[in-house]
């Protein structure tokens, strides 16, 4: 397992916000402007979050005319998802049989 890129992830992840978003990215791709209508911060805020989801891989973004729009990494939402099943489960990949 990846322990160090894992952990970037979820330090980027630790913020509420970032959560939020990524909730609201799961349900579909997203503009900006749909995105900073559900928070109370302004428009550089959320280009810091966003910039932050997009460099550890968790988020994509694509220009649509004038709008910038947001996609989930969904091959990194499964792999996040099977490596924190790995954590929290006694499986082959587990540290503990790997160690010695």
């Amino acid at each position: 397992m990846d322990y160090e890129r894992f952990a970037k992830i979820l330090k980027v992840m630790s913020d509420k916000s970032r959560l939020e978003i990524i909730d609201m990215l799961s349900c579909g791709e997203l503009c900006a402007c749909d995105i900073l209508e559900h928070f109370d911060f302004s428009q550089p805020t959320l280009s810091h979050h966003m910039k932050q989801l997009k460099e550890c891989g968790l988020i994509s973004s694509y220009k649509d005319g004038t709008k910038v729009m947001y996609v989930l990494n969904d091959v990194l939402c499964k792999e996040m998802m099977s490596f924190q099943s790995d954590l929290f489960n006694a499986s082959e990949r587990c540290i503990c049989h790997s160690s010695k």
